[in-house]
């Protein structure tokens, strides 16, 4: 008995051999269904004012010159009790 290792030629026209697979037939397959989904009137209306919210810009260019111009004047001046006020009303929502 002659044992030829992993060169096997007997273990090699095994494994070399093609294999056969079986053709599926177009009435076997079932055709699956697409995946849907729907937004909401609620979502589509929040869609659109996230669009226009991107379309805005973040800082007032008219405003700013105008705080500048006043600046450079001398003439911009701040009232600390309104910024306090403001201050209130952004952290508790309400007025003193």
């Amino acid at each position: 008995m002659k044992i030829w290792g992993a060169n096997n030629p007997k273990v090699f026209g095994i494994y070399n051999q093609p294999k056969s697979v079986d053709k599926i037939k177009k009435s076997d397959v079932v055709a699956s269904r697409r995946d849907e989904f729907k937004i909401s009137g609620q979502a589509k209306d929040f869609q659109v004012a996230m669009n226009a919210l991107k379309k805005t810009p973040d800082i007032r260019q008219g405003k700013v010159q105008e705080v500048s111009q006043k600046v450079e004047k001398g003439q911009y001046s701040v009232n600390s009790e309104d910024i306090a006020e403001k201050m209130v009303q952004h952290l508790f929502g309400k007025r003193i």
